[in-house]
């Protein structure tokens, strides 16, 4: 045998490689996969196997071929109306708000405290809600009892804090600060030099707007207005207890599952499947309008 063909110890012979140790960085993720299977997909296949099925275990269509029925169509238009109103009024205002704190040089204790509002009341919603706006504009609230010492009187109108109206003055309570959060970062990332460079090439300001900060951030302004959207259209706790009776999607299924006279818990299970399309694609568009986002962040 000749030297080249002998191996030379511990230059040629290949190594070993190590064995794969077993890491515990995945237990972390244990509580996450737990809280979305009890909570997330073992509730929506409940819905999806309940919503083929009568009341007595038989398989069928019927409960879908009943959602054409003229007062859940209203259910979904006057939810989607509902959600369109304060998607765009709180998108809107709350934009120009965010921009007055970002870029509005607005004084800093100032935007501070502003921002420390927005992260309160965008979590403020549900029963508490409901009541701080009976409280405020209900018959006998404080505001209408101020403008009513004024010469005003709210209960001579045609307003109610009750009724569709109010419910949409109500979750603009929460759409507002929740569009403030989300837009804050996406203004904040407007680089000067873009502003300086077009000021330079002699851009106004109206010309910056448009051809450079709205492109920027329409992507992350239309995405924040759909998040604002499945918001409100998911929302049950605050129009149920200020309104009760109003006909829009939360509320029938809540009439339809557990409500005295209209009880089909099957058929609510249809509902639901519709809300859980609606608010489905409402999430894809978010995606992809916030991937488009994301290129200019990079």
């Amino acid at each position: 045998m000749t030297e080249a063909a002998v191996p030379r110890s511990g230059q040629d012979a290949p190594r070993a490689r190590p064995g794969r140790r077993f890491s515990w960085a995945w237990i972390g993720l244990v509580p996450f996969f737990v809280f979305s299977i009890a909570f997330l997909i073992v509730p929506t296949f409940y819905l999806v196997i309940g919503s083929f099925q009568t009341t007595t275990g038989e398989t069928t269509l019927q409960n879908y071929a009943d959602l054409s029925d003229p007062q859940i169509v209203e259910a979904f238009r006057a939810s989607i109306e509902i959600s369109l109103v304060t998607a765009v009024i709180g998108g809107v205002f709350g934009f120009l708000l965010a921009y007055a704190v970002i870029r509005g040089g607005l004084p800093g204790p100032l935007g501070a405290a502003l921002m420390t509002f927005s992260g309160v009341a965008s979590n403020f919603a549900g029963v508490p809600l409901a009541l701080a706006f009976t409280f405020t504009l209900g018959r006998l609230g404080l505001v209408t009892l101020f403008l009513k010492s004024i010469g005003l009187d709210l209960n001579d109108t045609d307003f109610s804090i009750f009724s569709k109206l109010g419910l949409e003055i109500a979750y603009l309570y929460f759409q507002f600060p929740l569009m403030v959060l989300i837009m804050a970062p996406a203004i904040e990332g407007l680089k000067t030099e873009w502003r300086e460079a077009s000021e330079n090439m002699g851009a106004s300001t109206a010309q910056y707007w448009r051809h450079i900060a709205l492109p920027i951030l329409m992507p992350s302004l239309l995405g924040t207005m759909i998040l604002l959207f499945g918001n409100a259209f998911g929302a049950q706790a605050t129009a149920y207890q200020l309104t009760g009776e109003l006909n829009i999607v939360t509320l029938l299924v809540t009439r339809q599952i557990s409500g005295d006279v209209l009880n089909n818990v099957n058929l609510g299970y249809a509902v639901a499947m519709g809300m859980v399309a609606v608010m489905g694609g409402t999430i894809l568009v978010y995606i992809w309008l916030q991937r488009r986002a994301a290129r200019w962040q990079r």
